[in-house]
């Protein structure tokens, strides 16, 4: 029985050598005849290395088979392993690209972080100066307006003044700000409350007295008699019924002549009667010029300076003037209300506006 070629240790299987014909020598000589029990035991050994022969073909085929089976997934792995290879380096490639890009996308996400901060940090800082500005030019507003009332008098500028304020915090949605109106609000009912001098009032009694001081008769003054000028300016009257003596009418016109000449009166200050008549002229300027300083005093906006010149311009009409004339009473009447109108009132103040600006102004 033959021995089995050895197989090749890889690839495609050789092509097996051709069997060679088993030839039985046989001797040129003729040999003696095998005994009987010979010839089977050689026909089954010749069929034994047949089928031997023949499973040996079919294993080799197989092997052959098996063989090109392991080449070809050989070949297929070696295939895949190359394509693993180029995926793994175009995943590598493409995590080193994504690596790279989200590095790009961290540092525009920080300048973008960063852009933001900045731009609150400005929106922040021009809603402060904004807000800032608006409070300064609501605090000049509103001490301009109380110059204004000191200057006038009234408290009409700073009232305007305090609700042009709160219209303009109105317009501005900020929580910090309800303080500051609900002080300008206080404020306001509180001027209005407030009872303040009538200036205009004041000036125009001081100007009527002004020029009746010219109509005020003096203490001393003669009596004038009507001239025949002026009885005929008078209106007509009904002529009396004419007396039938005439040493009647003489007699009236000399008793007319003495009663002009005497009076009887009774003063109480002695230098009302020393007054000349000359001197009562200075008497009514030096009275207007009292009057005159009372009114520059009260537009001054100096209340005791102006009380003081009525108070002595007063005096002086009960001291020189007769205060049995009707026109003289006028007058002392209109001082006296004058001098009750010159109370020292004090001006209203915002106090509580500013506290309350320079309070929010602090950021408190």
């Amino acid at each position: 029985m033959s021995s089995e070629p050895t197989p090749p240790p890889s690839g495609r299987p050789e092509e097996l050598p051709a069997l060679e014909p088993v030839k039985s020598v046989i001797p040129a000589q003729s040999a003696p005849a095998a005994p009987a029990g010979v010839r089977p035991l050689t026909a089954l050994l010749v069929v034994i290395a047949g089928a031997a022969l023949a499973s040996t073909l079919v294993l080799w085929q197989r092997l052959a088979t098996i063989q090109e089976q392991l080449a070809r997934q050989s070949a297929d792995s070696g295939t895949q392993a190359i394509e693993a290879r180029t995926l793994a380096r175009q995943a590598h490639e493409q995590a080193r690209d994504a690596v790279a890009k989200q590095a790009v996308l961290e540092t525009r996400l920080n300048e973008v972080a960063l852009q933001r901060g900045q731009l609150e940090e400005l929106m922040q800082s021009l809603s402060i100066s904004r807000d800032e500005n608006l409070l300064v030019d609501i605090e000049a507003s509103l001490r301009l307006a109380m110059q204004q009332t000191q200057l006038t008098g009234s408290h009409e500028p700073l009232l305007a003044a305090l609700r042009t304020a709160d219209q303009r915090l109105a317009r501005t949605p900020q929580p910090r700000l309800a303080r500051l109106r609900a002080a300008i609000a206080r404020d306001v009912d509180r001027i209005k409350a407030a009872s303040v001098l009538d200036v205009p009032g004041v000036l125009a009694r001081l100007d009527e007295l002004v020029r009746q001081v010219d109509d005020l008769p003096v203490l001393n003054a003669v009596p004038v008699r009507t001239s025949a000028a002026d009885a005929a300016r008078k209106p007509a009257q009904p002529v009396p019924p004419a007396r039938p003596e005439w040493w009647r009418q003489w007699v009236d016109a000399v008793v007319q002549e003495a009663r002009g000449l005497v009076r009887v009166s009774r003063i109480d200050q002695p230098e009302a009667v020393l007054l000349a008549p000359e001197q009562a002229f200075f008497l009514r300027e030096n009275m207007k010029l009292k009057l005159l300083n009372a009114r520059l005093s009260l537009l001054a906006r100096q209340v005791d300076a102006a009380r003081s010149d009525v108070a002595i311009a007063t005096a002086a009409l009960h001291k020189y003037f007769d205060p049995a004339s009707r026109r003289t009473q006028a007058a002392a009447t209109q001082l006296q209300q004058v001098q009750g109108q010159l109370r020292a009132t004090d001006l209203p103040r915002i106090d509580e506006t500013l506290a309350a600006l320079a309070a929010v102004g602090a950021g408190r």
